[in-house]
């Protein structure tokens, strides 16, 4: 496949969780690899029906906990009318029909799963429903009409047979297009609280996550990589490492060293003999206060534009204005899952195995190392102990193809902890300001808002670049990712970076710019993206509009989104429900609002402050989604985001020292324990939309939430992340 730069360049962009891509990407020719299965209809790369009425739903999305396997199922069981518990769940190969609707790769983010295969998913099943009538009509010698189905069989004059029965006499029919879809009053499933289909296979530990695979004669490599990010081996000492038990090899890999042992402990204590010398980039001399120094400094320069509406200083002249700045530190994903990647290579041929957000970029990774076409590279996507991001970048596939390659043995990197976060990749940290004003009537009549910070796009066009084209040079890479750089850093505003910033309220006179400051850290999507700090921002200088013209913070939220009706009605929600909170002494409530991801949700979070230290103990979250496909899960999927966007807010940070991040695991870059953890009711909102997002727009409100419940209970302002109290 051919791309121009240029149009490579106009046609990419991040979303959450992946590069979207405007042209499709092929991940080999033929068929869809579907499993062998004796006499099997398959009308599409989705399903497999067997004359033994067995069903495969080969899922399209990759898990990560987000029950995107159950809520497919859920949409193509609803037209195919079989229960979803009774497919048998394969995770997809690698193949063009994979293809995300609304990335044009295959790939998994930006919480689109549901809504992006709602329709085309639905129709799989109503067409493979129809061809399954017709040949039970041609089979039986009745009417089509005449058939009615349920839970996976046709029912004809009283009697009752299961789709298998008709497979052969399917497969000699044309395949339907088209059919007509169920009426939202027919529906059976979607909308019903139904099981998690993979939850049973986690609880019994019979799921297969990337660290569980194990191939014969699997050896295992630890890779020493530059404690900088950019840095080169200069030289390395492996005398010590290749005389230690079960050590096979010590070998250059294009992020440092990898030591490739029999047992993974064998080969983490030699990696920590290794005597390595490194090339280190102007990084090496950058420290956290120096970054923050950058971005104040960045304030001061008028940067490029994102958009511009009305006249916002003629609008700041007539109204009662606020100035704030806010900070939002970078931060890692910290999935529990930490990196691994199995890869094996033999006979002109090589598999990977990994659990990833894009399996097709790890068959590219491959192919890219080892030389070999694409189609005889093969990747096996497994379960994903949580993604946010971080599994759409695979700097652990190439490791693991490279050890591969250059000792002839089937190798497994894994990733400890202390890797993850200090060798990962990262949200980008960003320095906010807003200047708003707020006139007579309580109408938001001005916002100017600016944005300061590195870009996600160039970083992920040179991690993800290998993978997409195989083929190109690293010549062409770099020259794409510095081009991306340059055109972000000078020319237009990359979305994700400014995203949310003005957003979700009528604002009449807006004007948002931002000014690229990039130290080298490589930076990558996290969940929500650019809402995670945005909204942050945003929804802070709300509640201090509403301070400083004396007004409630719900009031001025809904005076200000008339224009945004599902937004309006999540908070008029979230406010009545306040009205009837019964607060304990000293406890104090504040509210965030956002959209992102076409969802609107409104977060009410109840604190109580005591000796410097905040504690949420309770948090109502009001979503609209649209139609709720299974309640459970995005109740799940809300619950999940408080918790993960609490942990950011009240915890999150990774300091710079000398280029190297400071923090390596859970000691000093902690996770929300359970005794922090707030009781969570959610609220979902009846809808007759489409389902949108529930992945990720939970996270955004969460911490100006508690910021602006910390300000009614301290009267202290908190402007930046991690929320921390001045000391009296």
């Amino acid at each position: 496949m051919k791309a121009s730069r240029r149009n490579f360049l106009i046609g990419a962009g991040v979303v959450g969780g992946g590069l979207v891509v405007g042209f499709s990407m092929r991940g080999g020719p033929g068929a869809p690899p579907l499993k062998a299965m004796d006499g099997a209809y398959a009308p599409n790369a989705f399903l497999q029906i067997g004359p033994d009425n067995v069903m495969r739903f080969y899922c399209p999305r990759d898990e990560m906990g987000q029950g995107v396997t159950t809520g497919l199922a859920t949409l193509i069981g609803e037209e195919l009318d079989v229960n979803p518990a009774r497919f048998v769940i394969e995770l997809a190969g690698v193949h063009p029909d994979y293809a995300n609707p609304g990335m044009g790769v295959q790939a998994t983010g930006g919480s689109n799963s549901i809504r992006g295969h709602y329709l085309p998913l639905r129709q799989v099943g109503a067409d493979t429903r129809q061809a399954i009538v017709l040949a039970a009509a041609t089979q039986l010698d009745v009417a089509a009409g005449e058939i009615e189905t349920e839970d996976g069989h046709v029912l004809v004059a009283g009697e009752r047979h299961p789709y298998g029965a008709f497979v052969e006499t399917a497969r000699s029919l044309p395949m339907p297009e088209d059919a007509p879809l169920k009426p939202v009053s027919a529906f059976r499933y979607i909308g019903k609280e139904l099981p998690r289909i993979d939850s049973a296979g986690k609880a019994a530990g019979t799921a297969v996550f990337g660290i569980d695979v194990d191939v014969p004669d699997m050896h295992h490599a630890v890779v020493v990589r530059s404690p900088v990010a950019g840095g080169a081996v200069a030289s390395f000492d492996a005398t010590r490492a290749r005389g230690m038990p079960g050590v096979i090899g010590v070998v250059p890999v294009a992020t440092g060293v990898a030591v490739v042992a029999t047992k993974y402990w064998q080969a983490r204590k030699a990696a920590e003999s290794l005597d390595v010398e490194w090339d280190l980039p102007p990084l090496a001399q950058v420290g956290s206060p120096q970054i923050q120094a950058d971005y104040r400094d960045g304030l001061a320069e008028e940067g490029e534009s994102a958009e511009s509406e009305g006249d916002v200083e003629a609008a700041l002249a007539g109204t009662r204005t606020v100035e704030a700045d806010y900070w939002a530190p970078y931060l890692a994903h910290a999935p529990m899952e930490p990196m691994s990647a199995v890869v094996r290579i033999g006979d002109g041929e090589a598999e990977v195995w990994t659990g990833s957000q894009g399996p097709g970029l790890a068959q590219g990774l491959v192919a890219r190392v080892t030389g070999l076409d694409i189609e005889r590279v093969t990747a096996h996507n497994t379960y994903l102990g949580g993604g946010f991001g971080r599994r759409a970048t695979m700097s652990h596939v190439v490791e693991a193809a490279e050890a591969a390659l250059a000792t002839g043995k089937p190798v497994r990197v894994l990733w400890s902890r202390e890797d993850d976060i200090r060798s990962g990749f990262y949200r980008p940290a960003s320095l906010m300001r807003i200047e708003a004003g707020i006139d007579a009537d309580g109408v938001v009549a001005a916002w100017r808002a600016k944005r300061v910070g590195a870009n996600i796009v160039p970083h992920a066009l040179r991690s993800l670049l290998p993978g997409l084209f195989p083929g190109l040079s690293d010549g062409v890479i770099d020259w794409t990712a510095d081009s991306a750089g340059g055109l972000f850093a000078n020319w237009v505003v990359e979305g994700p970076s400014v995203e949310g910033l003005a957003g979700d309220y009528d604002l009449p006179n807006r004007e948002v710019r931002h000014v690229t400051r990039d130290h080298g850290l490589p930076t990558t999507v996290w969940r929500s993206v650019g809402h995670s700090f945005t909204a942050f921002a945003k929804e802070s200088m709300i509640d201090e509009l509403a301070a400083a013209a004396g007004t409630d913070p719900v009031a001025l939220r809904l005076r200000n989104t008339t224009n945004n009706p599902r937004l309006h009605n999540v908070i008029r929600i979230a406010g009545e429900r306040m009205g009837q909170w019964r607060l304990p002494p000293g406890h104090a409530l504040g509210i965030a609002a956002h959209g992102s991801f076409e969802s609107f949700v409104a977060e009410v979070a109840e604190v109580f402050v005591a000796d410097g230290a905040i504690r949420v103990h309770n948090v109502l979250c009001v979503v609209d989604c649209g139609l709720a496909v299974n309640p459970d899960v995005v109740r799940a999927q809300m619950e999940g985001s408080v918790m993960y966007g609490l942990t950011a807010a009240l915890h999150g940070n990774l300091e710079v020292a000398n280029g190297a991040i400071r923090e390596s695991n859970f000691h000093d870059y902690p996770i929300l324990r359970m005794n922090e953890a707030p009781a969570v009711e959610v609220v979902i909102v009846p809808s007759a939309e489409h389902p949108s997002g529930v992945g990720e727009p939970g996270v955004p409100p969460i911490a100006p939430a508690v910021a602006n419940a910390v300000y009614a209970a301290t009267g202290q302002r908190l402007r930046s992340l991690p929320l921390r109290l001045e000391s009296a």
